[in-house]
């Protein structure tokens, strides 16, 4: 059984693929181990903290992930696999642990940044005035 599955946060965005296999994590064709900064790559691992061992053994998980910075990218991925996980076992008890531990897991970061408009430097602050 083969499903996939889709992690967004700001404007980074992962599509995760979980199969049979070995336990084998690859961010971009690359081993989830070489990922950097290393807090990225915890954070992409939380997933696995909860599900534990013996049934990360059992699947392969492939994500492809583009767009946005390295925070974005590293909590895109773990939406990916966490649902890919939930969707690939059919657990709902996991599913529930999954939520209880942090939301974020199984649901969208929906907040985007808001774009810029005119009379200012960014999307809020104004041009400052003077008058001598």
């Amino acid at each position: 059984m083969v499903t996939n599955t889709s992690g967004k946060k700001k404007t980074a965005v992962a599509r995760a693929t979980v199969r049979e296999g070995e336990g084998r994590v690859r961010i971009n064709s690359q081993p989830v181990e070489l990922v950097e900064p290393e807090i990225s790559r915890l954070k992409m691992l939380e997933p696995f903290r909860i599900l534990g061992d013996d049934l990360r053994g059992e699947m392969d998980i492939e994500v492809s992930v583009e767009g946005g910075g390295v925070s974005g990218q590293a909590d895109a991925v773990r939406t990916a696999i966490a649902r890919g996980v939930v969707e690939y076992t059919n657990d709902a008890e996991l599913r529930d642990a999954f939520m209880e531990f942090d939301r974020s897991l199984l649901v969208n970061d929906v907040r985007q940044s808001e774009p810029k408009k005119w009379g200012g430097p960014g999307a809020r602050a104004r041009y400052q005035k003077s008058y001598r």
